[in-house]
């Protein structure tokens, strides 16, 4: 699966990230309160909320629709979108110096008066490491994660140091059933095999392609990893989207944290 050109910055969002590092700063953060109190004792520092968008226009896709099957033109288009609006936000990220940015989400928007045009939004919060170490990846790009602050604090206590937030995706067909089929089934109890094949291989191509990624990265392992599914072109077409973070362990040698166990007090 290709991948988009890196996107830059576009000039009012370079003002107000220059802006934010000039004088003394005010950092913007999508963080909770306790996930930037752990954040801080991880030993990164915020330095602002970035964001990356991308309206993208999906094209026409041909296929015998009595067949299940993939719908490649739809899957690449939204893998490319995804990736471009991941892209502008990793942007952001270095142009502020960042190390890495935590808790990102990455969400659909639809607009009625766009009906073949979707767009992605990744927004997410850009840290910088205080130990004067940097832990950009090895390409230079900074690490992206959807972990939240809490968890981040735990991976990085046990030597481990997130990557790259993966995606794998895939749309997918699943051809209509005969009448003879649909009759033959009337009253009784029984697996659809030509569904469950197809959703099966769906969901088996979107996971291939997401760890396929960290792979690439050369990472150690994917956690948080989630399947989602959504339907956008019809009752039989669907897709899955797949999405991890991929991470290193970069201290073996750090020592684990016990947890500890807490007694609720209003029960």
């Amino acid at each position: 699966m290709s991948t988009p050109s890196s996107p830059q910055v576009s000039e009012i969002a370079r003002g107000r990230l220059d802006g934010s590092r000039a004088g003394r700063p005010c950092f913007t953060s999508d963080l909770s309160v306790n996930e930037f109190v752990l954040v801080g004792q991880a030993g990164f520092e915020p330095l602002g909320m970035v964001m990356g968008t991308s309206v993208y226009h999906v094209g026409v896709q041909p296929a015998n629709w009595k067949t299940s099957q993939e719908l490649g033109i739809l899957t690449q288009a939204m893998y490319n979108v995804r990736e471009l609006a991941m892209g502008r936000m990793e942007a952001e990220a270095l142009q502020l110096g960042a190390d890495g940015v935590v808790g990102v989400t990455l969400r659909p928007m639809n607009y009625q008066f766009l009906g073949d045009v979707m767009e992605y939004i990744a927004v997410g919060t850009a840290v910088r490491a205080t130990d004067g170490r940097g832990y950009r990846a090895p390409d230079g790009r900074p690490f992206t994660t959807d972990l939240s602050g809490q968890d981040f604090w735990t991976l990085w206590q046990h030597g481990w140091l997130p990557r790259r937030l993966v995606l794998g995706n895939c749309v997918y067909h699943v051809a209509h059933q005969t009448l003879r089929q649909s009759l033959s089934q009337v009253g009784q109890n029984a697996e659809l095999p030509l569904f469950t094949q197809a959703l099966y291989d769906a969901r088996e191509l979107a996971m291939a392609r997401m760890q396929y990624e960290g792979q690439q990265l050369g990472a150690d392992g994917i956690v948080g990893t989630r399947v989602d599914d959504s339907r956008y072109w019809g009752e039989h077409a669907v897709e899955f989207f797949a999405t991890g973070t991929a991470v290193s362990r970069i201290r073996p040698d750090a020592a684990p944290v016990q947890p500890s166990l807490t007694m609720p007090l209003d029960r």
